[in-house]
């Protein structure tokens, strides 16, 4: 039997310990991150800024998938929560800033509510690296 290798890749967060989960998981060619937000440092970046965050949030997304081996280019799906859908316009240009030439497929949906009440956007992004 062809057992792929499994890396977990770590971000430092207290929560990752606390939930039990990785911010990026990669088997094979597979790189899965985590819902990732605008958190920098132990602080929320863009508080009240849907754009900020999601900037920020594709910036964590990227450095996870750089410890994974990968970089944004491997990028083929991306989901992104948001509480409130009429910042879909600021949080779709930060998108399309990030993947306007790479062109995943995507979802965006809102949701009620995120783990602190100033976000507003958490987004995930799986990747196939091919080498």
């Amino acid at each position: 039997m062809n057992q792929m290798k499994r890396t977990n890749i770590s971000s430092g967060a207290p929560w990752e310990s606390i939930v039990g989960y990785s911010r990026a998981v990669r088997v094979g060619p597979h790189v899965f991150v985590t819902g990732t937000t605008a958190m920098k440092d132990g602080r929320l970046v863009g508080t009240g800024d849907p754009y900020a965050q999601a900037k920020q949030a594709f910036a964590n997304i990227e450095a996870a998938l750089k410890q994974a081996g990968g970089e944004l280019s491997d990028v083929v799906r991306t989901r992104m929560f948001v509480t409130n859908i009429r910042h879909w316009e600021a949080i779709g240009r930060a998108h399309h800033d990030v993947f306007g030439d790479i062109m995943p497929a995507t979802t965006m949906v809102e949701v009620s509510r995120l783990i602190m009440p100033e976000m507003m956007v958490e987004i995930e992004a799986d990747a196939v690296i091919i080498e």
